[in-house]
């Protein structure tokens, strides 16, 4: 099963908290790599960056714009 499926069965209001959730890793990671901590992070922040599209991208097709 395809990532966007999983997003796509959530409800507005759970995507909204995911996309919240998924923003406040990628500032964790961003963090991370500015500070020289990890540089195996790439990977992640790459895959938290497509979620947080992808999310974006549901709410869109719902009919919902997120601020």
């Amino acid at each position: 099963m395809k990532s966007s499926n999983k997003f796509k069965d959530l409800s507005v209001a759970d995507l909204q908290k995911r996309l919240l959730e998924f923003k406040k890793e990628l500032l964790k990671l961003n963090t991370q790599v500015a500070a020289g901590a990890n540089t195996a992070n790439s990977a992640k922040i790459r895959v938290t960056k497509k979620n947080i599209a992808r999310a974006l991208t549901i709410l869109q097709e719902k009919g919902v714009g997120y601020n």
